[in-house]
Order: structure tokens, then C-alpha cells, then sequence
């Protein structure tokens, strides 16, 4: 028997065909309901009216009419919260665009909120000054106001303890829905690079996930061959490199791909798997390719190292990625592969992911409010001193980006 209502609040919706949220919400539905009573709120600007479902694997779907991003994302996520309090016993919210309201949701109802705060939002280039600063306050809300609040990666959590002196919980992203594909006569003929070895890359084509400095690289090292899939048409970036970079015979444009059983054909046949992120926490992207197998060259953050469990291989510019690429052989990438795909066996399953979240659900049905301190404050706080010190002179550590 179905005991508890959670809504899901913050994503594009489902079936998912947008990003790492939507993949966590769809496996999440997959997994509890037959344990949970799900309502997912949706995005009715991406779900034409005769692609609307009113379920999906068992979860209420409820639409509404405005973006899930951008500056729309407030609203949307405002309007999602004041729908699901009606009849929902806890409101699990992807991101803080909606954070706002929680201390009034707090004051006048008795809804338990779970909230991740998907990275460290405000520090990422592609927002305005106002949005960042938007975001860095909501941020504070969403902590301070949450009764759970979810980090997906520990570096987070440790910038989260010493900005907020609270312990988030560490939830990250499950990679076992993706496959290896083996490609047939019309894969060959749709992508013929798939013939030969290439390195791989797929993200969103902005400044933050170091596009330029990856393109660059592969065409200073052209012995190589790169495909990048990404949403090239979408800003002045991405459409002055799809310009400049379009023409090198060894590298590959692709645009954004949803088809699974492609965006897999793809990545799972690569030979290298190139991670360019600067921003956010636990990336689905990269433990997905983790779980494929893929041997990780990956740009040197904290967050990245912690995904790798430091055991990936590190690239500050675009210098040093050339020489790591002069410098790899068969027998280290198939070490690397080894090991990748063993640390997301261990940890990047959505089996474990869903079990983390069942755990947190029942948590936050019996806490009346959110416990502020350490359980064993002493012990953290010596940990969290230790960590800055050891850090704060790296450039690249997570809360010294711009």
C-alpha cells in the first residue's frame, strides 16, 4: 500500500528527454512507485498537447505551462511548489530557482522538503550578474529552509558545510541505463568515424564545460579524432566554435542526440572519453561513460577528481591535454578503463540511487525540523579546516572558479 504522496518538482518532465534531473526523476518513478504515490510536474512548453501522458511508469503527471529554465525556472518551480503542497506529504525539488518560497511553505504547512541543489549553480558563466546573485541567495533559502538538503557529489558537501555549517546528504546520479551498442552497416554509413578509434565528448556547448580548450587540442593533435555531441546552435559560443572548428578533417559536430540506443552507439564505441566541466558536482555524463567502460581524460576540479575517485586522468589547459594525448597507449587506456568502469559498478547504479533516496524520503517523514549541527561536530570541523587549507591555494578547487 501506497502510504506516502512526493511530488517532483524542477525538471523538464518525463518521459525524459532533456538532462541529468530528468534521468534521475524517470529511473526514481521506476524504482519506488510501487512504494511511493509519484506526481511529477512537467513543462507543458516542451511537451507538444498530443505528447502529453498522464502517467508514466506509474507516477501522476501534471503540466505546466511555462519553461523549466532560465529565468522562467522560478516561476515554474514557484508554481509547481503551491500545486503539490495541496496533496503531496513531500516535495522533492531539483534546484533552487523555486527556493524562495520555501520559508513561507515551512511557516504555514507542514510539508517536508527535500532539495538538491544541483551544484553550485551561481557560479556558472552563462548567468547574468542578477540571475548569479539570485541564485547564491536561493541558494541560502534552500539549504537554510529544506528539511533534507542534497549534495550529488562530496566536494559539494563539503562546500556546503563550510558555507552553511550543515551536512548535506550525498545522493549522486545512476549510469546503468546506458548499453554498448554494436554499430551495423547504417550506423556505419550515418557515422563513418565509428570505422576507426575517436575520442568522445557530450555536453552542453558552453564556456563552463571548456569546449574550446578540448576543441583546440584535437586540432593542434589531429593524429586524433574527436566527436563532440552538444547543442551547438544554441548561444554566440557554441556558434562561433561550430565555425571555426567545423572544417578539421579530425573532428566531429554533432548535434544533441535523445535517441538512447544512438547517443549509446556513440559513446559506447569510443576508444577515449574526454570530461571538460568545470561547474556543477556529480555529472551524469561522466559517470555514464564510466559505466560504458571509457577510459577518462578529465579537466582538474575537485568535483571531477571526486567522481574518479582520483583515479582518472587530469588536464588544466589546452597544452597539457595535447601531451596526454601524445602520451597515452593502449595498455594505460585499458587500465583506465578497468578501473572506471569498476568504481561505477560500485557506485553508479540507479538500484543504489533509488535505495539512497527511499532512505532520505523516510528520513524526512520523521524529523520535525532540520537537524543544524554535525552529529559529530568536533570530528567534522577538523576535516572541513584540513580540506580548505589543503585546497584553497588550488585554483581549480570547486568554490575558487569563476
Amino acid at each position: 500500500m501506497k502510504t506516502k504522496k512526493i511530488a517532483i518538482i524542477g525538471t523538464v518532465g518525463l518521459p525524459a528527454k532533456y538532462g541529468g534531473f530528468e534521468t534521475l526523476t524517470s529511473h526514481l518513478v521506476k524504482q519506488l512507485s510501487s512504494t511511493y504515490d509519484f506526481t511529477v510536474y512537467c513543462s507543458g512548453k516542451k511537451y507538444k498537447k498530443e505528447e502529453r501522458l498522464s502517467s508514466f511508469e506509474g507516477a501522476k503527471l501534471e503540466y505546466i505551462n511555462l519553461e523549466a529554465n532560465g529565468i522562467q525556472s522560478i516561476p515554474y518551480d514557484t508554481l509547481s511548489i503551491l500545486k503539490a503542497i495541496r496533496n503531496n506529504d513531500i516535495l522533492l525539488v531539483l534546484g533552487v530557482a523555486g527556493a524562495w518560497i520555501f520559508p513561507l511553505i515551512r511557516l504555514f504547512t507542514n510539508k517536508k522538503i527535500i532539495v538538491s541543489i544541483d551544484g553550485i549553480e551561481w557560479k556558472r558563466d552563462k548567468w547574468s550578474l542578477p540571475a548569479k546573485l539570485y541564485l547564491w541567495w536561493a541558494e541560502k533559502i534552500a539549504v537554510k529552509f529544506s528539511h533534507i538538503d542534497i549534495s550529488d557529489n562530496e566536494s559539494i558537501q563539503d562546500y556546503t558545510a563550510m558555507r552553511y555549517k550543515t551536512l548535506s546528504r550525498v545522493v549522486e546520479y545512476g549510469a546503468n541505463h546506458t548499453v554498448s551498442v554494436s554499430p551495423n552497416e547504417k550506423d556505419f554509413e550515418k557515422y563513418p568515424f565509428l570505422q576507426n578509434e575517436y575520442a568522445v565528448k557530450v555536453c552542453r556547448i558552453e564556456p563552463e564545460n571548456n569546449v574550446h580548450l578540448v576543441l583546440e587540442a584535437f586540432k593542434k593533435h589531429t593524429s586524433k579524432t574527436l566527436v563532440i555531441v552538444g547543442n551547438w546552435e544554441n548561444s554566440p559560443y557554441g556558434k562561433k566554435l561550430r565555425e571555426t572548428y567545423n572544417s578539421c578533417a579530425n573532428i566531429y559536430l554533432l548535434d544533441p542526440i535523445y535517441n538512447q540506443r544512438e547517443i549509446d552507439l556513440i559513446r559506447g564505441n569510443a576508444h577515449l572519453y574526454i570530461h571538460g566541466h568545470s561547474a556543477g558536482g556529480t555529472n551524469p555524463s561522466l559517470v555514464e561513460a564510466m559505466y560504458l567502460g571509457l577510459p577518462v581524460i578529465s579537466y582538474n576540479v575537485s568535483y571531477n577528481k571526486t567522481t574518479t575517485e582520483g583515479k582518472a586522468i587530469y588536464f588544466d589547459t589546452t597544452e597539457d591535454l595535447v601531451a596526454i594525448l601524445e602520451k597515452m597507449n593502449p595498455e594505460v587506456a585499458h587500465q583506465l578503463k578497468l578501473t572506471m568502469k569498476s568504481i561505477a559498478n560500485r557506485r553508479y547504479t540507479w538500484e543504489l540511487i533509488a535505495k539512497k533516496y527511499e532512505q532520505l524520503f523516510e528520513e524526512a517523514m520523521t524529523v520535525n525540523s532540520k537537524k543544524r549541527i554535525f552529529s559529530d561536530l568536533q570530528t567534522r570541523t577538523t576535516l572541513l579546516e584540513e580540506y580548505k587549507i589543503a585546497h584553497l591555494s588550488n585554483s581549480h578547487v570547486f568554490y575558487e572558479k569563476s
